[in-house]
């Protein structure tokens, strides 16, 4: 299902977006801090990319969909998957999540814009990849505008996890970024990211200095870079991504 869904999605062709908005599109995508904006209600917006480390590579993709002006529905996965630290190179689909993004609020001088992200990961993946059952998970992202075109970004999340015995493994994650608009086209960034903070007999914690930057081609059309260094031995030493966002 997940492959037909993304083969339908990237097959949808440029040239039949929608008149172009006055804002220019903001993407959840290469930084691991998500944005507590949403696409609008009737658009579309798909994210995708490629992204690769010693341990495995991928192709993330993103569709959110617009159900309201404060409201998305969002489709996630990692796509297809390929684990390059075992030498048969297995590969497969990764799981699927669905999520709703819910706006809850704009900023206002010192105080900042605020998102909601509800979301389920099923176990839908192959089989060298699938997870254990229903995972449930909540993200608060917020934004604060700064001078001096700067942004800051932090987002703490809850995340219930299951490991092979089919037992609950409650974990948290947390991130901020700082991000500098260059131009009106074009931003960098800088992150400190905590995906997973867990006991040590819970798997541990992964954490990463991430870096890089993004360049609107329209207001429509977004390409992104990043960069990520594992900051502990359960996350990757280097990761590096890149990737297309488009809203129609």
């Amino acid at each position: 299902m997940l492959k037909r869904v993304m083969c339908a999605a990237l097959a949808v062709p440029l040239c039949c977006a929608a008149a172009e908005p006055d804002t220019w599109i903001s993407t959840d995508r290469p930084d691991f801090v998500d944005s507590p904006d949403v696409v609008g209600k009737g658009r579309l917006q798909l994210e995708t990319g490629f992204q690769q480390s010693k341990e495995d590579r991928s192709t993330p993709l993103l569709l959110r969909v617009g159900l309201a002006d404060n409201l998305e529905l969002r489709l996630d996965s990692d796509g297809r998957v390929t684990d390059r630290s075992d030498p048969a190179r297995p590969h497969g689909w990764a799981d699927t999540a669905l999520s709703v993004k819910w706006h809850l609020r704009d900023g206002e001088g010192s105080t900042p814009s605020v998102g909601l992200i509800m979301q389920a990961d099923f176990a839908s993946g192959s089989r060298e990849f699938k997870g254990n059952g229903t995972r449930p998970s909540l993200r608060v992202p917020m934004e604060w505008d700064l001078p001096h075109e700067l942004t800051l970004g932090v987002m703490p999340g809850y995340y219930l996890d299951r490991d092979e015995r089919g037992r609950h493994v409650s974990t948290a994650m947390f991130g901020v970024t700082l991000a500098k608009s260059l131009s009106e086209r074009t931003y960098a960034f800088v992150e400190l990211a905590a995906p997973r903070i867990a006991r040590s007999r819970d798997g541990g914690s992964t954490s990463s200095f991430d870096f890089g930057g993004g360049y609107s081609l329209t207001r429509d059309l977004h390409l992104d870079a990043g960069f990520m260094v594992g900051l502990n031995r359960h996350t990757p030493d280097l990761a590096f991504t890149v990737g297309l966002s488009v809203r129609m």
